[in-house]
Formats: structure tokens, C-alpha cells, sequence
């Protein structure tokens, strides 16, 4: 399944995807990536409401990055994964340009994890600025300029001088992140999409010891539903419920949903 997928991408058509990991640690990655990429979002503007958001995220991703087994965890998977690319050199079925350069990605994320050092994020946690603002945003309407005159004096700074040292408190994580999009798009890559229906909203799935990591499902955005899924080793189950604008009750699908059902595995 890499093979092909080195060796030819497919084509793209627009849809919705839904991702469900089935361990602990793929759940970690999906959050770190999608922390990742609000904080670029948030901290690429320059509105003080912006680079307020990109605070808060940014003291989500301090909390998901403090497992103490995140970086080895990395490590590991990223030099095991370069092992298996390894063993398709000179393979003429694989396009070796692609290939070399998923080993090069693979070689500078292993290098920059590594030559991070001490406890993630503790740069952080020694700022007590930062640390008194993570504080006060744990509560609701804490953040308010009479109870943290400095850090409203520091929202009206000027938009760049924000954005600088914005960039300079994540540009540390940024390591993980980039092995966390390695190892996620290996992992999406691995399977191979299957085209399957859901009759009356439902669909259920032997597994017959079948393992994954992760479940791609989807669907067609003109589809008025969305899936709830659910898994062990032994059986999925997929469960669209219908999205009727204003009707808010929770309902299964009563037509035959089609979609496309993909399992990764590293």
C-alpha cells in the first residue's frame, strides 16, 4: 500500500473526511497536528483577539506535549519507518526521487527531536508571565484587563512585535510537530479506500483480527449526516446520524449512506 502510494499518488476530489484513532498515541498526534495548525493560523494574523487565541493554543499544546514518552515515542517510530522506506531501495516499482525524499524528511525530523533537550516545554513553564496568564485563562472571563493589566498592555503592542514573540514561544515545539506530520501521513497513506454503504444509516463490520490505528472515513459534503463510529479488535460499527439544520434531535440516517471506508496502520 505504500508502495503504490510512493509510486503514484491518487487522484483528489473534494470530501469530507473524519478520522477515528484507535490507540492512545495516534489520538495524541491527531491533537497535536490540529494544534499545530490553529496556533499557525492564529498567530499568521494580526488582530490582539488573534494572537489571543494563539496564546490559549499554544497552552494546549504545552499540556499535550507534557507526556514524558512523547519525544521517544517519535524518535522511534520515525527511525522504525526509515527502516521499512530502506527496504524498498532499488525497488522499480517505487519512484526513488519520492522515496529519497520521505527519507530526507524522516532524517532532519529525527535530528531536530533529538537535539531537543531537557523537559519539553519547560522555557515555558519557567516563564511566570506566561505562567500567570495560563492561570487566569483557565477560568472564565480571566483574562480581563483588570485582572492582568500586563498582558492587555502587551495585546495593544505593536501587531509584529506580537507576532515575533509568538513565533519565538512555539518555534521550540515545532520538532514535534514536523515528526507528528511525518508519521501521520505515513499512516494516512498506508491503506487503501474502500467504497462501501451503510444501509438505513448503519454499518457494522467483522474486523476477524484486522488491526489498525486509525479509521478514514468519507463522504460526499452534500451527505446530511455525520458518522459516530465505534471500535475494538473484533468489530466496527459506524453509525451515521442525519444533520437536519434546525432539528437538533439525534437521529440515524434513514436512507443508504455510501461512503469510503479506509483503514491505516504504521
Amino acid at each position: 500500500m505504500l508502495r503504490t502510494q510512493i509510486a503514484q499518488n491518487p487522484p483528489t476530489f473534494f470530501v469530507i473526511t473524519y478520522e477515528y484513532p484507535l490507540n492512545e498515541r495516534i489520538r495524541t498526534l491527531l491533537r497535536l497536528e490540529d494544534l499545530f495548525e490553529r496556533s499557525r493560523h492564529f498567530i499568521a494574523r494580526s488582530d490582539p483577539h488573534d494572537h489571543h487565541m494563539a496564546l490559549l493554543t499554544l497552552f494546549e499544546i504545552l499540556e499535550v506535549v507534557s507526556r514524558a514518552d512523547l519525544k521517544s515515542d517519535l524518535l522511534q517510530e520515525l527511525e522504525r519507518q526509515k527502516q521499512v522506506l530502506l527496504s524498498f531501495k532499488n525497488n522499480p516499482d517505487i519512484a526513488e526521487a519520492a522515496l529519497n525524499g520521505v527519507l530526507r524528511d524522516i532524517e532532519q525530523a529525527a535530528a531536530a527531536l533529538f537535539s531537543m533537550t531537557g523537559k519539553i516545554g519547560q522555557y515555558l513553564r519557567e516563564n511566570d508571565w506566561l505562567m500567570s496568564i495560563k492561570q487566569r485563562t483557565g477560568i472564565p472571563g480571566g483574562a480581563c484587563e483588570f485582572d492582568l493589566p500586563s498582558y492587555h498592555y502587551w495585546l495593544h503592542r505593536p501587531a509584529d512585535e506580537r507576532t515575533g514573540q509568538l513565533a519565538a514561544w512555539t518555534g521550540p515545539l515545532y520538532p514535534l510537530r514536523d515528526g507528528t506530520a511525518i508519521i501521520l501521513r505515513i499512516l494516512r497513506e498506508s491503506g487503501k479506500p474502500q467504497p462501501v454503504s451503510a444501509p438505513q444509516g448503519m454499518f457494522q463490520q467483522m474486523l476477524g483480527g484486522k488491526t489498525a490505528q486509525m479509521l478514514r472515513v468519507r463522504l460526499d459534503p452534500q451527505a446530511p449526516c455525520v458518522p459516530e463510529i465505534s471500535a475494538n479488535k473484533y468489530v466496527l460499527n459506524i453509525r451515521f446520524l442525519a444533520q437536519n439544520g434546525e432539528d437538533t434531535r439525534i437521529r440515524t440516517a434513514d436512507w443508504d449512506v455510501n461512503f469510503e471506508l479506509t483503514f491505516c496502520n504504521l
